[in-house]
């Protein structure tokens, strides 16, 4: 059992190069557009206490920019020294950021531009195919663009909470061109969990390894608006016997009925979606559920949620070859034909779109539309060893946090992947979440 080759470019300084600079390229692109579409007011107000003000993820991925790049990379000395610990996301917690000395929007903008232009320069005179580790295969450039796509996403959350009429708007995405059947068998065996090949990986993806997953059945498509509100309306939020402990405490305490953004009038179901009101669409995966929503969702239905080692091999494992693959279609990265990615249309496909993009097992829908809740706990892989920091991923292994795989609409290329793995406490709702179930056999 093997996992697919790095890609091709990985070895190319050149190729490298060009890779590192699109991904930068498209990163800002997005960052300047979910920052110029809100005015001052709106860029400095905290639109929920869960996020930052948006002019604070501006200033943030610029400062990070700089440590890495100029400051780690280069060599060179701190451009504003004095700010460095009001953007420390581990100094300051998102519900006081708001009261801090932080940068005006023009400041903020004018300084992530500075910073831009001078990694940019950096980028070009940096070799990138051998070297320190930080830099190899252009390491701390595919980090700093994932950072800032990360960021983008967290922005575009801060956008679906403030109130108000939209500020962007984006195309419908296709609609689905079958029904798949419900559920698809993925036998049992071993196969290749990780990376050790993927050059831009981060730590907790490493290293590849093997596993050993008995078979089980899973979900062909994410669980969709009109099967969540089946749990609804047989009065699943009213039963405990659906919930975990602490969830039926989280129910109780708030009230809830639905997913958050979801309110019913007159006899329908309607959601706020980034400023407009629409009827809940049955075929579309359901968004905004915690951990605990999912869990009961999937009791509720006389099936669980999958581990995550589960999900992997669902989505990677190739049963001809052997191999894992990097995505679910192959080793060949997403395009518009095979995944929702990008930002490109602000809400999930509908169930059973993109047939380009299905496993192997069958499965679709994998890589992109919704965050998938998994069963299982933030850990390390064995072998983990943290770097570039042990704050991005070491400290917050444990039980506290569940593992979410496969992106969202509001997640790029450069941050997506058949490995990559996030992470969020199980209360979470305002981050674009969903779930599919899986069952023994």
């Amino acid at each position: 059992m093997t996992e697919s080759p790095a890609p091709p470019h990985a070895g190319d300084d050149e190729a490298l190069r060009e890779r590192a600079l699109a991904a930068l390229l498209t990163a800002r692109e997005r960052t300047t557009l979910l920052t110029d579409s809100v005015d001052d007011h709106d860029l400095t107000a905290q639109h929920s206490p869960l996020m930052s003000p948006l002019v604070w993820d501006l200033a943030h991925i610029g400062n990070q920019e700089e440590l890495w790049l100029l400051r780690g990379v280069a060599g060179r000395e701190a451009m504003r020294p004095e700010i460095d610990g009001l953007y420390d996301a581990f100094e300051h917690p998102r519900a006081t950021r708001p009261s801090l000395p932080l940068l005006a929007p023009g400041e903020a903008r004018s300084y992530a531009s500075e910073v831009r232009g001078r990694a940019l320069d950096v980028l070009e005179s940096t070799p990138l195919g051998d070297g320190p580790a930080l830099v190899r295969s252009g390491f701390a450039f595919g980090m700093i663009a994932q950072h800032e796509q990360q960021h983008d996403e967290t922005m575009l959350i801060t956008h679906q909470l403030r109130s108000g009429p939209a500020a962007l708007t984006a195309p419908e995405p296709p609609r689905a061109v079958d029904a798949p059947p419900a559920e698809v068998l993925v036998p049992g065996g071993p196969f290749t969990m990780g990376t050790s090949a993927e050059p831009w990986a981060l730590d907790n993806e490493r290293p590849a390894h093997q596993r050993d997953v008995p078979g089980f059945v899973i979900d062909t498509a994410p669980v969709t608006c009109g099967a969540y509100r089946a749990f609804i309306e047989d009065g699943g939020y009213g039963e405990r016997r659906w919930w975990a402990p602490e969830g039926w405490a989280m129910v109780r305490e708030h009230e809830l009925a639905a997913p958050l953004f979801w309110h019913r009038d007159s006899g329908q179901w309607l959601r706020r979606r980034f400023g407009v009101t629409e009827p809940v669409p049955d075929d579309e995966p359901v968004l905004h559920v915690s951990w605990y929503e999912a869990d009961a969702y999937a009791r509720w239905a006389g099936r669980r949620l999958p581990t995550e080692a589960e999900w992997e091999k669902a989505a990677r494992h190739d049963p001809v070859s052997g191999r894992s693959r990097r995505y679910p279609w192959g080793d060949e990265d997403p395009t518009p034909e095979r995944a929702n990615l990008g930002q490109r249309h602000l809400r999930p496909a509908p169930a059973g779109a993109y047939p380009a993009g299905r496993a192997p097992c069958g499965a679709g829908q994998l890589i992109a539309d919704v965050w998938e809740w998994t069963a299982s706990d933030f850990l390390p892989y064995p072998g983990f060893a943290p770097f570039p920091y042990r704050e991005y991923s070491e400290v917050f292994f444990g039980p506290e946090h569940k593992v979410l795989r496969g992106g969202s609409f509001a997640v790029d290329t450069v941050a997506c992947r058949g490995t990559f793995r996030n992470w969020d406490l199980p209360v979470r709702r305002q981050i674009f979440s969903g779930f599919r179930t899986a069952r023994d056999l």
